[in-house]
């Protein structure tokens, strides 16, 4: 658990950085990796191009790690998240990653899920429900 663990924290770490740091040491050659909003990744070579594409557009300003599970061959970490680009948005959420583990201790897969963090009750005026006259977010 502990090397899957730092594995994770290593990820983030690089994003970070934005720099990578060992993508080989930590993605299967044939890794699919898909964001919350939808798009996918297949193969370490496209989650490096993503990576360092995406650092000449955006910097990622806080990526924290809130908690682990483990089960099997599979870890999900709840996390916050929080990015800036060049354009000057602000983009934050939380999030969970489902990670599957090959069988070297690398990722084969990994799926992120995010949550607005701007809740709020629709309930808190009555029985009928009144919801926020906004677009939905992109995850």
């Amino acid at each position: 658990m502990q090397r899957r663990e730092a594995a994770i924290r290593r990820w983030f770490a690089m994003w970070l950085r934005g720099q990578d740091e060992g993508l080989e040491e930590l993605f299967t050659e044939d890794v699919v990796y898909t964001e919350s909003w939808g798009p996918q990744y297949h193969g370490r070579k496209a989650v490096g191009h993503w990576f360092a594409e995406w650092n000449t557009r955006g910097r990622v300003l806080v990526w924290e790690i809130r908690q682990f599970f483990h089960k099997g061959e599979q870890t999900a970490v709840e996390w916050y998240f929080k990015n800036q680009m060049d354009s000057g948005t602000v983009e934050e959420f939380d999030g969970i990653s489902l990670v599957q583990w090959a069988p070297d201790g690398r990722i084969c897969a990994l799926k992120e899920f995010g949550c607005n963090r701007n809740t709020y009750d629709p309930y808190a005026e009555g029985d009928a429900p009144r919801f926020r006259d906004e677009k939905a977010k992109w995850f």
